[in-house]
């Protein structure tokens, strides 16, 4: 009887070990379930890829080597092709100097005198260096817009246009001042403010001309604390023009090739851009970005040339070649794969410091475009990742660790749904928080 009870003791102590060794393990097979029991997740086109860090496998994939439209997942491509190719800082302007003159190229900064990163080196060089003043747009070869971008959203203030030297974030602020009058910034844009008798919206709101910088409002009353931001149409002409205004101080145009010998003034912190970038996904940020990689390269500004030139010598790696078309996500023609971004993923921390990608991403129910989204375990976030969304499309993708520590990447993308994407985001927070729950 004595031995017996031995046996049932030994049994049940390794039922114990095998409960407490196992109980920790991801079970494909539940990740697999919460799938293919969610209502939401089977109306549309769902990838999804989770991989275990620490032990550098998949766990699960389903639809990983699909091709998705990441929307603004892209900007971790941006992102991590930046760590390969700029230093610290932005670099700001590129010059030379000849006797009295002194001849300047932007280099895509998308800080110079923006509204948050307040990049002002290059500005201040001009302003002190006491020469004849000539700015070239000669190096910039790209387009305004980038292929699959909505020209109807010309309107709207996140999809500015893409110059060499961009000024104030290429975005004319309209507000109503304490005297409740309309006013435009920059200041010097106010000559095309215009009111029109025959614009009708249904509410107060002003339109910028498609073709130029004729700005309307309706003959209605002024909203109190109105605010509006458009894109203005960017030239090298208006370009001049605001910098002459702001430094009140005289600028020829002319239309240079950069110089071989062309030196640099650097300007913002280059982690301060990323986490800008990310964390509330800024397009303009993103798409200036790759302008400013093609300067340290190129003799032009060209973001297809950084694009098959990251793709070439950082990306060739990848399980699935990426269909990377913009830096910021905001083109339909972008496809990428959800184990492809897992890559990418892995591929950033080798770069950069595990702690400081999570405090330049959006982390669940603390910062940025996740601030919403989750809640966080005793005031701590578990999860880290870019969003990336557009109508009928919502993303995430990033980093995870669950309550045993476990340290996960993951990509999650939802393509061509129609119900509200509410329902959609949190069917994904769901999912990723039993994640962080159970393991």
């Amino acid at each position: 009887m004595q031995r017996k009870i031995c046996i049932l003791l030994m049994f049940f102590g390794l039922l114990t070990m095998f409960h407490d060794a196992s109980a920790g393990k991801i079970r494909k097979r539940k990740i697999k379930k919460l799938f293919r029991h969610s209502q939401v997740m089977n109306d549309h086109f769902t990838g999804f890829a989770l991989y275990d860090l620490d032990n550098q496998k998949m766990i699960y994939g389903l639809n990983d080597d699909k091709y998705f439209n990441p929307a603004s997942n892209t900007k971790l491509f941006t992102f991590y092709t930046c760590l390969k190719m700029l230093g610290d800082s932005l670099p700001a302007l590129k010059y030379v100097i000849h006797n009295d003159s002194l001849i300047f190229w932007g280099t895509g900064d998308p800080s110079f005198l923006h509204s948050v990163l307040k990049g002002t080196n290059g500005l201040n060089f001009l302003k002190n260096s006491g020469k004849k003043l000539f700015f070239s747009d000669g190096n910039y070869t790209g387009e305004f817009y980038v292929p699959g971008w909505a020209w109807d959203d010309y309107n709207d203030y996140y999809q500015p246009e893409l110059t060499g030297l961009p000024i104030e974030d290429n975005i004319a602020v309209l507000y109503a001042d304490p005297n409740d009058s309309l006013q435009i910034s920059p200041a010097y844009l106010k000559r095309y403010l215009k009111c029109d008798t025959l614009y009708l919206p249904g509410r107060f709101s002003v339109k910028r001309d498609f073709f130029s910088n004729t700005f309307v409002y309706p003959f209605m009353a002024l909203p109190k604390n109105f605010r509006q931001e458009i894109p203005f149409k960017t030239s090298g002409e208006l370009t001049r023009d605001l910098l002459q205004d702001t430094l009140k101080q005289r600028i020829s145009l002319v239309n240079l090739p950069l110089a071989t010998d062309a030196k640099t003034i650097y300007n913002c912190n280059a982690d301060t851009a990323y986490k800008r970038m990310l964390q509330v996904s800024d397009n303009f940020i993103a798409g200036q970005l790759l302008l400013v990689c093609a300067s340290t390269r190129f003799q032009t500004l060209n973001a297809d040339s950084v694009i098959n030139y990251s793709k070439a010598h950082f990306l060739n790696d990848l399980p699935d070649a990426p269909e990377w078309v913009d830096g910021s996500g905001l083109s339909r023609y972008n496809l990428i794969t959800p184990r492809s971004i897992i890559a990418l993923l892995c591929k950033i921390l080798e770069i950069k410091n595990e702690t400081l990608v999570h405090s330049l991403l959006p982390a669940g129910g603390a910062t940025g475009s996740l601030k919403k989204s989750y809640k966080t375990d005793n005031g701590q976030p578990f999860v880290w990742a870019k969003t990336g969304s557009f109508s009928n499309n919502y993303n995430q993708s990033g980093y995870l660790v669950t309550k045993q520590g476990k340290r996960l990447a993951f990509s999650f993308m939802n393509n061509n749904f129609t119900r509200p994407v509410a329902e959609v985001r949190d069917e994904m927070v769901r999912i990723i928080t039993f994640i962080h729950d159970t393991y």
